[in-house]
């Protein structure tokens, strides 16, 4: 009897490809990949960005379009620096009360008009009868007709076609708007508002002329009305409030004596500015300009001549702000408020009548090239 021995039959389990592990099972015995695979009905979140998270602008918001008869603008904080339009007014009161990057101003007419500091550009374009306060970096007109401007610029403002105009030293007061020149990067010591450059003059006519010298703000611009938005605003046109200096500009000086006063870069620079021109303009001086800027020491060389010894070092430290101040007997005045008041503060004075002209010359020469005018 023979015996057979059958061999078993081996089942072959299933073949792993290398380097790819065994599918894990849930509980219920599905694939844990495929229960958390998201179906055919199902979508991912999209991916947020930083630039998704800032708040929504509506370009509303900085421009005011075909308003006729009323008192509009913006209040502090409304435009923080952003560009703002204007156009197609008629018969309107605005104020904007803020700080902003450029303004356009398009097609109005018969307005009166406040616009806080610019950062870069005003540009009035096909207006007429216009009256208005403005700060800013650039100031251009052009098709324009009978303007009376209270300007303050940093650089040489431009007409461009345009007849009739007629420019003054900015004069104005809000609580916010020393902050809101800071903001926009103007220094109230730079204010060229009587330097007008006609881009296109016409032989025998002239184009611009300057206002009075008495000329007040509130005869050409009102205050808000009082059932207005604006009424909560504190605001001030009176001379001696003015963020900006009141000066003279290009109008005939009374004195052919005048005096430059520096003040070199320290805590209350400002401040004691202020002082100086407060305290001549008390004995009946006349501040004809004032400029703000930085000096190398090489500019000190060529500017203060023979005075530069001991004056580099304070250079270094920040601008210098200067001032021409005109009327006679006017060099020994500032030297006697320099030792009585201005005693601690490094500071330049002009040491006579004769070396004074040279002095103001050499400064605000140097001053101009440095501005680019």
């Amino acid at each position: 009897m023979g015996c057979f021995f059958s061999k078993k039959s081996r089942r072959k389990s299933p073949v792993k490809e290398p380097g790819v592990p065994a599918a894990e099972k849930d509980a219920t015995g599905n694939n844990v990949a495929e229960s958390a695979a998201p179906s055919g009905n199902e979508q991912t979140a999209p991916k947020q960005y930083s630039w998704d998270k800032r708040e929504k602008v509506d370009p509303k918001d900085f421009m005011l379009t075909g308003v006729k008869d009323a008192t509009v603008g913006r209040l502090p904080g409304k435009l923080n620096g952003q560009q703002f339009v204007i156009q197609d007014c008629e018969n309107c009161n605005i104020f904007v009360f803020d700080h902003s990057a450029t303004v356009t101003i398009d097609d109005c007419v018969n307005c009166r008009i406040v616009l806080g500091p610019v950062k870069g550009s005003v540009f009035f374009r096909d207006c007429k009868d216009i009256k208005c306060v403005v700060a800013c970096q650039q100031f251009r007109t052009r098709d324009c007709k009978k303007m009376d401007v209270f300007l303050c610029c940093a650089t040489q403002p431009i007409i461009e076609s345009s007849t009739s105009m007629k420019f003054g030293c900015f004069q104005y007061y809000y609580p916010d708007l020393a902050f809101h020149f800071k903001d926009a990067g103007l220094s109230i010591f730079n204010n060229n508002w009587s330097n007008i450059h006609d881009f296109t003059p016409v032989s025998g006519e002239t184009n611009w002329s300057l206002l009075p010298e008495d000329a007040a703000v509130l005869e050409y611009v009102p205050l808000p009305d009082s059932e207005s938005e604006f009424k909560s605003v504190r605001i001030s046109t009176e001379v001696n409030r003015s963020i900006v200096p009141m000066t003279k500009g290009g109008r005939r000086k009374e004195s052919e004596e005048s005096c430059l006063f520096v003040f070199f870069a320290g805590d209350y620079t400002t401040a004691n500015a202020r002082k100086l021109i407060d305290e001549t303009t008390a004995k009946g001086y006349t501040l004809i300009q004032t400029k703000e800027v930085s000096m190398r020491p090489e500019d000190v060389n060529r500017v203060f001549q023979n005075n530069a010894e001991g004056l580099t070092e304070w250079t270094s430290k920040g601008p210098v702000v200067a001032l021409e101040l005109n009327g006679d007997g006017v060099v020994e005045a500032c030297r006697s408020i320099a030792n009585e008041i201005f005693n601690g503060t490094k500071v330049f004075v002009s040491e006579n009548k004769s070396s004074a002209c040279r002095d103001v010359d050499n400064f605000f020469n140097f001053a101009d090239m440095q501005m680019g005018l």
